[in-house]
């Protein structure tokens, strides 16, 4: 009987569990869902088949003892702390699987994963995920078809449904980890572009938006992603003109969101004094001169806006400026933005996300330029059943299901991008109304 551990029982846990409990019942899976918080992998199982395990990876033997049960571990707990998952998953023999980036010390497990005969599969979630998977399946069939490719955009976001909070200006909410959001970009932007490098640092980031339009879905906005210029090898698109990989976001909401950047808000390098009794628009006016008005007349001078401009209406509507304390005994100004935007930011009862994911390809096909746009979006069911949970949750789960069925063969560090993976994780989530459409 095959034995999975998934690990985390969060926010984006939710369609994952769902998923590999229900594929348990088919096939007779062992199921074990681990959490800091046993109750928390109570709920999250419900009165399906599977037991809840109370998991610290900061305690090594309990965790040594968890992992050596299992025969696949599928990791959702915070991406710092993969590699320790790592090491006991190598001493103990055992294949991993995470959602998360390959860091550093992530890809210098691989020559004894592969030694070992190991998969751990890295970036298999969403963004990074099926925006791989989705973007190798077109470029192999752009270069199978004897086109060069000269040139891939893809932008992601994770966002709100449109009937979703309706007041709300920003048309977003937190449906992924707060902290990421609001630390999102902080290392220099690389990307490549009409054959030119280009390098974004963070104060710019904001600032240096693309474009994208979604047929059926309106305009949005993209910002570059920390490091596009790594995947020119892994897509194997050596000698192509533009690579960009960015996140999307709604129209508007970067000029705003730079604001909060510019100001230092988002800096996490420095506890604040103060906090216990600050309110909301003394953590603003915290980052501004002494001289000039109120707290609103202020960045209204120093980013030269009108009272009324859409960039206020944003800032005031996430009560920035309100007299509520702030609630926090300390804090860097990164932690204190975060838990003021999250009382207005959180998901709440009956909300729905959606998640679009959006790829423009141009090719030269018998010397003539081509192009394909295509998109991908995901409606949320509720504040618990997310798009994000679902996007990022069920490649997870369709990725162990392969494995434990011996279909995947690749071993070592690995990312989605062979059609050994992507072509049946693909159709499978196209099978459940999540798939690519060619504009």
């Amino acid at each position: 009987m095959p034995k999975i551990l998934i690990l985390g029982a969060g926010r984006s846990s939710s369609s994952l569990i769902d998923y590999v409990l229900t594929q348990s019942e088919k096939f007779g899976w062992d199921v074990s869902v681990g959490d800091v918080s046993r109750q928390t992998a109570l709920d999250r199982i419900g009165k399906r088949q599977g037991k809840a395990i109370t998991f610290d990876i900061q305690h090594t033997e309990p965790s040594r003892i968890e992992v050596a049960g299992a025969d696949v571990v599928i990791s959702l707990i915070p991406a710092n702390l993969h590699p320790m998952v790592a090491q006991i998953c190598l001493a103990e023999k055992k294949h991993l699987l995470t959602a998360s980036y390959v860091s550093a010390e992530m890809k210098a497990f691989h020559a004894e994963a592969l030694n070992k005969g190991l998969l751990f599969l890295n970036e298999c979630g969403l963004d990074p995920g099926i925006d791989h998977m989705s973007a190798m399946q077109v470029i192999d069939q752009i270069k199978s078809s004897g086109c060069v490719l000269t040139s891939f955009e893809s932008f992601t976001g994770g966002l709100i449904a449109p009937d979703t909070d309706p007041e709300n200006p920003w048309r977003y909410k937190f449906t992924w980890n707060p902290r990421n959001v609001v630390m999102a970009g902080q290392s220099t932007a690389k990307y490549l572009q009409d054959g030119e490098y280009k390098f974004i640092p963070y104060q710019q980031l904001f600032q240096r938006t693309t474009p994208v339009t979604v047929p059926g879905f309106g305009e949005y906005e993209g910002y570059a992603n920390r490091d596009s210029l790594s995947y020119l090898e892994t897509y194997q698109l050596q000698g192509i003109k533009t690579m960009l990989r960015g996140t999307l976001r709604n129209k508007g909401y970067c000029s705003a969101w730079n604001i909060l950047v510019q100001l230092g808000c988002c800096d996490d390098s420095y506890p604040m004094e103060g906090v216990p009794a600050m309110t909301h628009r003394q953590f603003m006016n915290s980052f501004l001169d002494l001289r000039g008005g109120s707290t609103e007349a202020k960045i209204e001078a120093m980013f030269r806006l009108p009272a009324n401009s859409e960039e206020m209406k944003r800032l005031k509507w996430s009560d920035l400026f309100s007299e509520e304390r702030v609630g926090l005994e300390k804090g860097s100004p990164a932690q204190v933005l975060e838990h003021i935007l999250n009382k207005k930011w959180k998901l709440e009862t009956g909300d729905k996300d959606f998640v679009v994911m959006w790829h423009r390809f141009r090719f030269l096909k018998q010397g003539k330029e081509q192009e394909i746009q295509a998109y991908l979006t995901a409606k949320g069911d509720n504040e618990i059943h997310t798009a994000m949970a679902k996007t990022v949750g069920l490649p997870l789960g369709i990725a162990a299901k392969l494995l434990v069925q011996g279909r995947i063969k690749q071993r070592g560090v690995v990312i989605p991008v062979s059609s050994e993976i992507y072509e049946p994780v693909l159709s499978e989530l196209g099978e459940m109304g999540i798939g690519l459409v060619h504009g």
